[in-house]
């Protein structure tokens, strides 16, 4: 399998870290590819019509897209369900993974709207981030102690991911403060195998 990639892309490096969890990283052969909202890599797209990434390339040609299709087809490779739980866990899951990754787009978007001179920005799109990203954290706050109880599963690798991107795109912001548990949490996913292979500083 082949993996059109971005060590910077959230989504990217939460497949890989899936991809570690479900012991399938070493099928994977990683392209370096760059993308952006405002151009079309033509390479991404003959397997991505969209043009982003990650595409995962199948040996028989097929191309999976987006991010939580593939971690689902990982996941699917394993001899039975690593990061997807059966019955009622599944739809914690599901909904962390749909928050973890709602984080992220709401990120990207938010960066590329902080990258604009600041007279192009449009102050009540960097309000409607601030106040959403502010929600989300709170939320996840007061609901440590059910993320840490819980087996990891896909909405822990996506949430983990989202606040990496935070880290590595927003330091500024300092979410960490009155977020304590939420930031206990985090550190511990980060020192999974896992996330430290997956991390952009171990990929430079």
């Amino acid at each position: 399998m082949k993996l059109h990639w971005g060590k910077m892309s959230p989504f990217a490096r939460k497949v890989m870290v899936t991809a570690h969890e479900t012991g399938t990283d070493g099928r994977i052969e990683l392209i370096d590819t760059r993308v952006d909202m405002a151009s079309v890599n033509p390479q991404v797209q003959l397997a991505n019509p969209l043009s982003k990434v990650p595409t995962l390339l199948l040996d028989d040609g097929t191309a999976l897209y987006d991010s939580r299709v593939i971690c689902e087809y990982l996941d699917s490779l394993a001899p039975e369900p690593v990061l997807f739980p059966q019955g009622a866990a599944r739809w914690d899951a599901l909904r962390l993974h749909a928050l973890g990754d709602g984080i992220m787009d709401a990120l990207i978007l938010w960066r590329q709207e902080r990258l604009k001179p600041e007279e192009r920005r449009t102050p009540a799109w960097m309000d409607a981030f601030a106040d959403k990203l502010g929600a989300a954290l709170d939320q996840l706050e007061g609901n440590a102690a059910q993320l840490s109880a819980a087996p990891f599963h896909i909405g822990h690798a996506a949430l983990g991911c989202a606040l990496g991107y935070l880290d590595a795109r927003f330091d500024d912001l300092n979410w960490r403060n009155g977020h304590d548990r939420l930031a206990d949490w985090h550190a511990g996913f980060e020192a999974r195998p896992s996330a430290i292979a997956t991390h952009p500083a171990a990929l430079t």
